[in-house]
């Protein structure tokens, strides 16, 4: 599945950021080594590890898992909704407050993790099922126009946002 067109989704940051992929790339192929990277790189995490944050006031490891998480779900029910006709605008969410009720910091990591990987695998599926016609159906959420296709880039691209962030704030 290639990466939406310019008019499947708002002009925003969080968009332009987050669907910056190669036209050539492959949702699936993405989504599946992204999945394999944050298994590997959580795995194998000590106790202090899922716990550091790198500032005062900023996520932990095992909350950002939980973010993760978090956003695939509302993302994937966001592609589910418009891929079945929905016209009701859907919500936003406040990504920190969602943070705060979840309490992933005293929630069993391996958990988590285990949460994380089924949710891929929940989502893959679900995006495995959809139709040409359902790829490219057009709804609203958070206010805005958007496609089921950038919305489903939208997971990859926020992931890889955050695996950024892995990278150079936690030295993964």
């Amino acid at each position: 599945m290639f990466p939406p067109a310019s008019y499947e989704y708002p002009k925003t940051r969080y968009f332009a950021e987050y669907l910056n992929f190669e036209s050539t790339e492959n949702l699936f192929d993405v989504l599946d080594n992204q999945s394999k990277i944050i298994q590997s790189l959580y795995q194998n995490l000590s106790a202090e590890q899922w716990t550091y944050s790198y500032a005062p006031g900023k996520w932990t490891l095992q909350q950002l898992l939980g973010h993760l998480v978090d956003t695939e779900r509302i993302l994937s029910y966001r592609t589910l909704c418009i891929s079945r006709g929905e016209q009701q605008s859907l919500p936003g969410f406040d990504e920190n407050t969602y943070l705060e009720n979840a309490h992933y910091e005293n929630q069993n990591p391996d958990l988590i993790l285990q949460q994380y990987l089924l949710t891929r695998q929940a989502t893959t599926a679900l995006f495995q099922s959809f139709s040409p016609e359902q790829w490219n159906t057009m709804g609203t959420a958070n206010g805005n126009s958007v496609s089921v296709r950038a919305i489903s880039w939208m997971i990859a691209g926020h992931e890889k946002h955050h695996l950024g962030i892995m990278k150079e704030r936690y030295s993964m």
